[in-house]
């Protein structure tokens, strides 16, 4: 596998007007446009028509994660707790305390996250409040800064009404965080357009947004078409808009984002001979993680779960033995059964650029993306580095762009 940290960023860089950036989404999900790009051919249709470019038998996987509302805002407030000061943005970025997702949302009374901030320096010390009402009872949240963690710091909330949980007071206080490029203000109706209809497990802060173009007729006439349909979870992290600044990737950090994945999904992964229809970047991500995270188990059988993180620049390694997909697959279920696991819970900070070779995606659904960002790197890795010529057809075929835009399936 050729190793890509010298790629210059620039190299995958494109004219994007601040038009093409679709604001909003259109009014009925699965009328999005699709663009069909197939052995290097282009072409496009409607998205409600995606079954039939679907070969029967094969396996779709779709990340289930739910945007959480993680955009938390505070005033300082005086003496007589009066709000007087500045405005103080708390993003929640990954649980601290409890760290476990699941158990975050269940949490009552106090918890603590790691979060970025924003007007921090208006922020000098003490803690901020701010009253809320839950099922109809005031209560006060309280915001506590405390140590930093990378370029991230911990806050510790608490409030004050016992038995109410985390995901109650986030719902009541909190913003759902659309990417930065709509240059808008969150709107009522994001929170159910930039939600998938198969979200199930909170935990992002970026939808997994190739999957905001599937509806329930879709999702059925899948299924009628006798393609297999699985879910995982990757909780997508604010580092998916992180732009890459460096001149060659090789100076871009990629973000950790947390991953689970049912040890039934594996099964069936294995039942499908080690391929999928992947749905978005997010899913690709999972399933690649997935194939060294098998290598990882059978090296060293004795490895706990988040010592099976896969790190950023981990496929390239010289000294990384290959082996087929099938044979990893099958190595991690048989670790999970040895460890008695339903769900493997770990995490994954892969890059996907030009030189990797894919192991598990064989097509895949995707938006178009930011230009000069690690996801159009992902793009060109799955094409062969014919990405030019899906998005020079996007761009003379009036494709909506972004998160709310068109959509694409490629198969190489």
């Amino acid at each position: 596998m050729t190793d890509p940290r010298h790629i210059h960023i620039s190299d995958y860089n494109y004219p994007l007007p601040d038009e093409r950036i679709a604001k909003f989404p259109i009014a009925r999900r699965d009328h999005s446009k699709l663009l069909l790009y197939k052995h290097g051919e282009v072409g496009e249709d409607m998205f409600y028509n995606l079954p039939k470019y679907l070969p029967k038998g094969a396996l779709m996987v779709f990340n289930n994660t739910k945007v959480i509302q993680a955009r938390m805002h505070f005033r300082k407030t005086d003496a007589n707790g009066q709000p007087t000061g500045a405005l103080i943005e708390i993003f929640l970025l990954e649980p601290a305390e409890p760290s476990d997702y699941e158990l975050m949302f269940q949490t009552s009374g106090h918890c603590a996250w790691y979060c970025l901030i924003g007007n921090l320096k208006k922020w000098k010390g003490g803690a901020l409040t701010r009253e809320i009402e839950i099922n109809g009872q005031k209560i006060t949240i309280t915001a506590t800064r405390g140590e930093i963690h990378g370029t991230s710091h911990r806050i510790d909330f608490s409030w004050s009404l016992k038995g109410s949980s985390f995901a109650e007071v986030i719902d009541a206080i909190g913003e759902l965080p659309i990417p930065p490029y709509l240059n808008r203000d969150t709107q009522e109706s994001d929170k159910t357009t930039y939600q998938t209809v198969y979200s199930k497990i909170k935990g992002s802060v970026a939808a997994p947004t190739a999957g905001l173009h599937f509806t329930p007729e879709v999702l059925a006439a899948i299924d009628a078409a006798g393609i297999d349909r699985e879910e995982l979870t990757l909780h997508v992290g604010a580092g998916t808009f992180k732009p890459v600044k460096s001149e060659e990737i090789e100076g871009h950090e990629m973000h950790t984002e947390y991953i689970s994945v049912r040890r039934d999904t594996i099964q069936k992964l294995i039942d499908h001979g080690a391929s999928a229809i992947a749905v978005g970047t997010t899913s690709v991500r999972t399933l690649e993680s997935l194939y060294y995270m098998g290598l990882k188990v059978m090296r060293d059988p004795s490895l706990s779960e988040s010592q099976l993180h896969v790190s950023q620049w981990e496929p390239y390694a010289g000294e990384n033995p290959q082996c087929a997909a099938l044979d990893s697959l099958k190595a991690l279920a048989d670790w999970m059964d040895a460890h008695d696991l339903k769900v493997l819970n770990s995490s994954t900070q892969i890059i996907i650029a030009p030189g990797y070779d894919y192991k598990i995606v064989k097509m895949l659904v995707t938006n178009f993306h930011q230009p000069q960002s690690t996801l159009l790197l992902l793009v060109s890795a799955f094409v062969r580095g014919d990405w030019h010529k899906i998005y020079d057809y996007a761009l003379a075929h009036d494709f909506r762009f972004l998160s709310y835009g068109d959509s694409s399936l490629l198969i190489p």
